[in-house]
């Protein structure tokens, strides 16, 4: 009889390996404090009322986040690898988006062996973009300088400068003129 190994324990290896962290007993220990750290940092900026310290306390994750940057209420960053996740310049991100790093059907060993395995990949949002509230950006999407994603769009694909997109999936709607005046 051929024994099957639980989905729980693939995912939990592949998130060590990411990290690198070896040993059942320390790289779980060290996963599972990780783990707990990001989601105490997470929940209390998902809650804070000044986007001064939702800014801080993404960066404290890991998320690297540059200047001028609007983070709303209720955002949800990749909870397990925030690292992935580089947001520039002057962007704001309106409330109750969700931004992730990797997809995983986690319990469905026939999905995740034959169909979807897991994907890490990073994402980036340009210097200027403009992430209208209740959108989700998946895994691998870059979101272009000065770009605009219309409220609740789901954004499965790179999106370029100055494009307007909105919709399930993200489509192009308007090009926004460049020229400086």
């Amino acid at each position: 009889m051929k024994i099957i190994e639980q989905p729980e324990v693939i995912n939990e290896r592949e998130v060590k390996w990411f990290y690198n962290y070896n040993g059942f007993i320390l790289g779980t220990l060290r996963l599972y404090c990780r783990v707990f750290v990001s989601w105490v940092l997470q929940s209390i900026a998902q809650i804070s009322p000044h986007p001064g310290l939702t800014v801080s306390l993404q960066r404290l994750r890991g998320v690297k986040i540059g200047k001028h940057v609007f983070i709303g209420s209720g955002v949800n960053i990749d909870d397990i690898y925030p690292s992935m996740l580089t947001i520039e310049d002057y962007v704001s991100i309106g409330m109750r988006t969700m931004i992730f790093a990797h997809s995983n059907p986690t319990c469905s060993l026939e999905l995740k062996t034959k169909y979807y395995p897991r994907k890490v990949a990073q994402v980036i949002i340009k210097k200027g973009a403009w992430v209208a509230p209740g959108c989700i950006i998946l895994a691998g999407v870059t979101i272009g300088e000065n770009s605009i994603i219309g409220a609740g769009s789901v954004v499965t694909k790179d999106v370029l400068a100055y494009n307007v997109v909105a919709g399930i999936p993200a489509k192009v709607v308007s090009i926004l003129d460049a020229k400086i005046i």
